[in-house]
């Protein structure tokens, strides 16, 4: 009797074993989906530096549940634009490639890096951190390159630096103009930090800081700087950057512009400072003529697609 037990214990385990090799993806992807149940999204209001405008190759969404790359693409951009330091969202079961597209996203530094251009400053990262795992779980995790306190000081300098040079009378293009000629007479470009292999320097002229503490800056601290004070004026903008260079892009009179104040305060041989106006707001065609000699403006038209 215990042998006939033994007998059929075995032959129903084969049986059983032949039922899952049989329909083994069947069971698998039941059990990925058992999985992928996930729990409700936390959506919680972005701060008051988010932007309203839309912008061609990235816009602010209300879905968090994306369908594809470009959908990916657009919440990365969200997220960065409410100025949250972490979210989590989930792959839909739907949608194959998510992870696979998630990890190409994580790994290419110059598309979160456009990205990064197109929100305000504040709100802009210094670094970024994609985690996701097999259950279609993906974290953002958002260190920002500007502290709280940090946005507060210099949030009431700007505003102090706006109503001291510009006033009701003056139309808008003339309040960017006082705004432009004030950095510029104000700061010097930091060619220590430009020259060093290191990209170190004594002051912070990568960031706004450098502009309001030390009076120095490299591209990235003009474009900052300037990008805070045309979101005060209701201005759209964002930064546009090469290989090498950062500088503003805004819309004004009904057409897209480059503002680029590093351009416009050259370091001359003598060093007497200089105030030029050769790149204060210039269509697409003016740059290009500037620019035959050099590389510094030739950006990705693929992202920057306000100026095809």
């Amino acid at each position: 009797m215990i042998k006939i037990k033994n007998l059929m214990f075995f032959l129903i385990s084969i049986l059983v074993i032949m039922m899952i090799v049989i329909n083994f993806d069947v069971i698998a992807t039941r059990v990925k989906d058992i999985l992928r149940i996930h729990p409700e999204l936390v959506i919680k209001e972005g701060n008051k530096f988010k932007k309203d405008d839309s912008f061609l190759f990235v816009k602010q969404v209300s879905s968090y549940e994306p369908n594809n790359y470009n959908d990916l693409k657009n919440i990365f951009y969200s997220v960065l634009n409410q100025g949250w330091n972490e979210f989590t969202f989930y792959c839909p079961i739907e949608y194959n490639d998510c992870l696979s597209d998630v990890a190409q996203i994580s790994y290419d530094k110059v598309l979160l890096s456009n990205i990064n251009n197109f929100v305000n400053p504040y709100n802009s990262y210094t670094s970024i951190r994609i985690l996701y795992d097999e259950t279609g779980e993906v974290t953002i995790k958002v260190s920002h390159l500007y502290s709280e306190d940090e946005i507060k000081r210099i949030d009431k300098e700007i505003n102090n630096i706006i109503n001291n040079v510009t006033n009701e009378k003056m139309s808008l293009r003339d309040k960017i103009l006082a705004l432009h000629d004030y950095i510029i007479n104000n700061t010097k470009y930091d060619i220590d930090r430009a020259n060093s292999t290191d990209n170190s320097s004594q002051y912070d002229s990568a960031r706004i800081l450098g502009v309001l503490d030390d009076h120095y800056a490299i591209c990235s601290g003009y474009a900052d700087i300037m990008a805070v004070m045309l979101e005060k004026l209701d201005v759209p903008n964002y930064k546009i950057s090469s290989d090498t260079h950062v500088w503003n892009a805004l819309y004004l009179d009904g057409k897209w512009w480059h503002l680029d104040l590093t351009w416009d305060d050259p370091i001359s041989p003598s060093g007497k400072d200089i105030l030029d106006h050769s790149y204060f707001i210039i269509d697409n065609d003016t740059l290009m003529k500037l620019d035959e000699d050099i590389e510094d403006h030739i950006f990705d038209s693929n992202v920057y697609l306000e100026f095809n």
